[in-house]
């Protein structure tokens, strides 16, 4: 296959919600469709021993919640899909919003009876800063949830963004009876009870008028859905592939992904209509997939993904050309030429050895700890992509050695858990000691979990009272040295060794930015 054929037949996306809308069932189901598993794992059911695919930490386990976004790829009809499956809980926003960094489109999963909720508003603003195109999938329909046309209606109030169905349910909760597929005018009905497979069988029926549906969906059910369907068609613009792409227009699919309802259906518009790998934007110029030459960038670091090896996986997205085993690339922030005799391409924790891997594919790199978030590989041109957010963080503790044995495991492993960017650590000017800190409260268990587990290193949180980190530079050096001279209880640095003001008031914070005219005061930071 050339190039171009790889590039057009690759689609690589993210799933985002909020916590708890079905976003890791909704992956599970695409995984089962796209032959990847062959048995779906529930992922809240202590019943099912399997526990979800993407879900892989032991703490997800434990919580049944995401807190780590995970790398899956599979065929499906000659369509190779990468899915990222995304933490929803925002405590770990974070990585969520760098995820989105390196995908080229989204997948936003609505639950049908709470509707557009905080954390998928936030998600929804970072989708549109960047453009990228959404689809919807208004899930938990085998529940008793909101009117189709009122969840239609919420969904372009709240996400600022036209919608057009392309599937359209009929009823919901215990009447749920199936969905009927817009964008392919037939009808999905399933009637069998298997869930956990993708063989349930589904009776096809091309014309709604037909008596055909009466019979298996009731006079009543048929009725309603004619009469949902012509006002579908009344109402909306008919669909546009490209204001989809322009991500001005979002698609909506209703279903219910833990009973496999309307899953197929969006898969299948899916591979049809989103888009194929998208140019990436760097400091110089943009970067086009057909481009001869391999480049790529670090959007995630993730430590020890197998614990019996202490292993930390760098995870590149190729944004062009062809990424090869055992070739030098150069390692742009360290000017330095790299090879890999060992890339990967994921199943969420399960890896397989890969020799070629094109753009729009994202690739495990084994890393001594040379890797940082936002790193570029080219061959020889010195780039760097943008757009990787680091953001101050809101909640700061101090951490202690709970355990004086293990001072050199809890070095290390405070040392390989930032690097993920999961938090971030500042060093006290004052006193040395060392700071964390974090968007959400969360993280901090996550933090004592994985020390403990991971590293065998026991530690322990003080509180400290700050109100926001800020990275300081300026132009005017006499400036910047009178302002942390002046402020020198407050200064810390960063794991970069980057200057950070750690403010302990509003006040305190925006009296500096009056009087000190001349420095900038960032509140994120690329990386």
């Amino acid at each position: 296959m050339t190039l171009r054929e790889e590039i057009d037949r690759r689609r690589t996306f993210a799933i985002i919600s909020h916590p708890d809308a079905g976003k890791t069932t909704l992956t599970e189901k695409l995984l089962l469709f796209g032959g990847a598993i062959h048995v779906a794992g529930a992922v809240k059911s202590n019943k099912i021993r399997k526990s979800a695919t993407s879900d892989f930490m032991e703490i997800e386990r434990q919580r049944g919640i995401s807190v780590a976004t995970s790398v899956m790829g599979f065929e499906y009809k000659d369509v190779k899909i990468n899915i990222l499956d995304t933490p929803g809980h925002e405590d770990f926003a974070e990585d969520t919003y760098r995820t989105l960094t390196a995908v080229d489109s989204v997948i936003i999963v609505i639950d049908g009876a709470k509707g557009v909720e905080t954390q998928t508003r936030k998600l929804m603003n970072v989708c549109r800063m960047r453009k990228t195109p959404v689809m919807v999938f208004i899930n938990k329909l085998d529940r008793p949830c909101k009117d189709p046309f009122d969840l239609l209606d919420e969904v372009e109030r709240e996400l600022q963004i036209k919608v057009r169905p392309l599937a359209f349910p009929i009823s919901s909760g215990t009447t749920f009876k199936g969905v009927y597929n817009l964008y392919e005018h037939n009808l999905s009905l399933f009637t069998s009870d298997e869930r956990q497979t993708a063989d349930a069988s589904t009776v096809e029926i091309a014309d709604i008028a037909s008596d055909e549906l009466d019979r298996y969906v009731g006079e009543r059910f048929a009725q309603q859905l004619r009469s949902d369907v012509e006002l579908v068609e009344g109402v909306y613009d008919p669909f546009d592939r490209q204001t989809y792409l322009n991500g001005e227009t979002a698609p909506v699919f209703f279903g219910s992904a833990v009973n496999n309802f309307g899953v197929r259906e969006l898969l299948e518009c899916f591979i049809r209509i989103a888009p194929s790998p998208r140019p990436s934007a760097t400091e110089t110029r943009h970067v086009e997939p057909a481009e001869q030459k391999m480049t790529g960038f670090i959007f995630k670091i993730h430590a020890n993904m197998d614990p019996n090896h202490r292993d930390r996986i760098a995870f590149m997205k190729i944004c062009s050309g062809v990424f090869e085993r055992n070739k030098n690339y150069l390692h742009v922030r360290s000017g330095k030429q790299l090879k890999f005799s060992s890339p990967t391409a994921f199943m969420a924790e399960k890896k397989s050895v890969i020799d070629y891997a094109y753009p729009g594919d994202i690739v495990g790199l084994h890393d001594t700890g040379t890797f940082k978030i936002g790193d570029t590989f080219t061959e020889g041109e010195k780039l760097k992509f943008t757009g990787i957010p680091s953001f101050s963080p809101e909640l700061f503790r101090y951490i202690e050695n709970a355990d004086p044995m293990k001072f050199k495991q809890l070095a290390k492993g405070i040392d390989q858990l930032m690097d993920e960017g999961v938090a971030q650590l500042f060093t006290s000017n004052l006193n040395g000691r060392k700071i964390i800190g974090t968007v959400g409260a969360l993280q901090f268990e996550v933090i004592q979990y994985r020390l403990e587990h991971e590293y065998g290193a026991m530690c322990r949180w003080e509180p400290i009272s700050i109100h926001k980190a800020c990275w300081i530079e300026s132009d005017n050096q006499e400036q910047l040295a009178d302002f942390k001279k002046r402020k020198h209880t407050n200064m810390a640095v960063d794991k970069h060794g980057r200057d950070v003001f750690l403010a302990d008031t509003g006040y305190a914070l925006s009296l500096a930015q009056e009087n000190f005219k001349d420095i900038k005061f960032k509140f994120t930071s690329e990386f």
